[in-house]
């Protein structure tokens, strides 16, 4: 059974009154926008995003969450309204950033929710910040990146460098589209559509932190494994998602102590933008501890791996 009710059942008092605060780290401006449910019954829900996302951008996504939960968005160094950040910083400096924001917010225990690149970041504010997070949600995600795919990012970034604009967002938006299933993704089509304007779009700042992010991404391991965070995760992907693929996503989720992992129906890459209305169904049920194992959008459900019991 579905918890999502209508929208318009909510009051909307605090759900349209975002609250936005600046921030600096380490000499770097980042933001945050916080957003109230008018009746939370989930700690507050942090979302942070992939390549292109901005604290304003996740749309239907969020207000679905609204409906349960108050809603914590962030432009980080190298995001949004935040600065360009130089690739020599890697992941644990970003959930460093993203910890000092929860600090100077009065946010003490939340749930996580990563999107793609977004998921090393939260992964690593559980690892480095634990009692801060009740528990986590990875979206298209992977212990690391296969070599053809470096191979694939390295020669986007050359297209970006020399503005070969068409070209680089043909090439950046077949690792977010499945191509050869986009017939078979809810809203695939609109969704690409979305996704070209964005790149034949960006101003030279959004070059310039598209770079370093990516270069980011291919100088650094950004998820260490060997310390698995201690908290529930769940690991959700698109069913036809060819870049983050359900086995990477599985294999994530059998490295954590306490993991679910499963697959969305008539989905890839870009979950947020295909199913909001299921996203936010699938991360509430999950975030209440409630069963996922009837949501008739999930191809499967799997317990990957459970806590030890305590001695």
């Amino acid at each position: 059974m579905s918890l999502m009710r209508p929208a318009l059942t909510v009051p909307n008092t605090r759900t349209r009154s975002p609250l936005v605060s600046r921030h600096d780290w380490e000499g770097y401006r980042c933001e945050s926008r916080l957003v109230r449910a008018a009746a939370p019954r989930i700690a507050p829900l942090v979302l942070v995003g992939g390549a292109f996302q901005t604290k304003e951008s996740w749309g239907r996504l969020e207000r679905e969450l609204l409906t349960h939960v108050d809603v914590f968005t962030v432009d980080l160094p190298g995001w949004g309204a935040g600065n360009v950040l130089p690739d020599r910083h890697g992941a644990d400096f970003l959930a460093d950033a993203l910890g000092h924001m929860l600090d100077e917010s009065g946010l003490t225990s939340v749930n996580l929710v990563g999107g793609s690149y977004g998921t090393a970041i939260v992964y690593r504010l559980a690892q480095r910040r634990p009692e801060l997070v009740e528990r986590m949600v990875l979206v298209g995600t992977m212990t690391s990146i296969p070599g053809h795919a470096r191979v694939a990012m390295r020669r986007t970034l050359d297209l970006l460098v020399d503005r070969r604009m068409e070209e680089f967002a043909e090439e950046t938006v077949a690792f977010m589209v499945n191509a050869d299933r986009i017939d078979s993704v809810t809203a695939g089509s609109r969704v690409r559509r979305f996704l070209m304007r964005r790149m034949l779009n960006l101003s030279e700042e959004d070059v310039a932190k598209h770079l370093a992010n990516t270069m980011r991404l291919l100088r650094h391991e950004m998820l260490d494994t060997s310390r698995p965070p201690a908290m529930p995760v769940l690991v959700a992907t698109g069913e036809h998602d060819t870049f983050t693929t359900p086995d990477l996503c599985r294999d994530l989720a059998a490295t954590c102590s306490d993991s679910w992992f499963t697959r969305v129906a008539d989905a890839d890459h870009m979950l947020p933008l295909e199913r909001p209305v299921e996203l936010a169904d699938l991360i509430t049920h999950f975030l209440a501890d409630e069963p996922l194992e009837q949501l008739t959008y999930c191809r499967e459900v799997e317990r990957t791996s459970q806590p030890c019991p305590a001695r």
